[in-house]
């Protein structure tokens, strides 16, 4: 259930990556720390001068902290999902909803903005964290569960994620997170097919 430098080396050493930034985080200068987060952050102007930058700075980030329900699933999802479809496949997942659903809420806004129903404020929106990364990786594991396994974990992830956007603190991130779950679960085809060629020895049989 834990990743460790042999087994899921992709979520090992990113997990360390996230224990590295949540401490800087805990002991830097309140100031540093928001320079540092808002340079980071995926809002609509960063993401038009440096896409590439603001979307990989992003994600190196736990919106929380460590103590979040999103880090603590960072390692159960991502260790699960490496272990099943291996290390570079689970980075594809992670990125797929990190990338498409930071998108899929944030080119809206742009768009509302320049057709006047937003204030230009709202391009420079505080987003950051690895949870849009997270809610794909379990929509993605979901599908390699018994069923048995997977219905109650699609049900209590997405009860979860259903409440927080009915209480409309932050729906732009709520949506996210609802996205990039149903991104997770439109790679099944893809994770189940991939996990099956890590289960069969090359040139063996699939199991009966």
């Amino acid at each position: 259930m834990l990743p460790t430098p042999a087994g899921t080396p992709f979520t090992f050493v990113y997990r360390v990556l996230l224990g590295v930034t949540s401490l800087i985080g805990a002991y830097v200068d309140p100031a540093v720390l928001h320079a540092l987060l808002r340079g980071s952050s995926t809002d609509v102007a960063h993401l038009v001068r440096s896409p590439e930058l603001v979307l990989v700075g992003s994600a190196l980030w736990v919106a929380g902290g460590v103590a979040s329900p999103f880090a603590l699933g960072f390692v159960l999802v991502l260790t699960a999902l490496e272990r099943r479809i291996g290390g570079l496949r689970t980075a594809g997942v992670f990125l797929l909803g990190h990338v498409l659903a930071t998108l899929a809420t944030e080119v809206p806004v742009g768009l509302a903005v320049l057709a006047g129903h937003l204030p230009d404020s709202s391009l420079h929106r505080l987003d950051y964290g690895v949870s849009f990364g997270v809610a794909a990786g379990t929509g993605a594991l979901a599908g390699l569960l018994r069923p048995w396994l997977r219905v109650p974990l699609l049900a209590a992830f997405g009860g979860m994620l259903l409440r927080d956007l009915a209480a409309f603190t932050d729906p732009m991130t709520n949506w996210g997170h609802l996205i990039a779950l149903a991104i997770g679960i439109a790679t099944w085809p893809l994770v189940r097919r991939w996990h099956t060629r890590r289960a069969v020895p090359a040139g063996g049989d699939a199991p009966a």
